[in-house]
């Protein structure tokens, strides 16, 4: 994905808390960005809020340049598990 991303979030993407401002931080500051499973329209990031507390984002790619984010949330062990790290 391009350094200038457009990225827009659904409603469920807020569901648990987490501020627009910390979901882009996280997206910016990802060291983690894979596709999940066998769906190449979900991805998985993990990244830092602006406190660098880690968190779990999924998104939905558009196209190289355009992203929407439908879920974030502290960073779960379980997540981790998921993704085999």
């Amino acid at each position: 994905m391009g350094v200038d991303v457009i990225v827009e979030f659904t409603e469920s993407a807020f569901s648990h808390g987490i501020s627009e401002a910390d979901i882009r931080h996280a997206y910016k500051t990802r060291i983690y960005d894979a596709s999940v499973g066998e769906l190449p329209e979900k991805y998985a990031v993990i990244g830092f809020d602006r406190n660098l507390n880690p968190l779990e984002v999924m998104y939905n790619p558009v196209d190289d340049d355009h992203i929407i984010i439908f879920h974030a949330m502290k960073l779960r062990e379980s997540f981790k598990k998921q993704l085999g790290l």
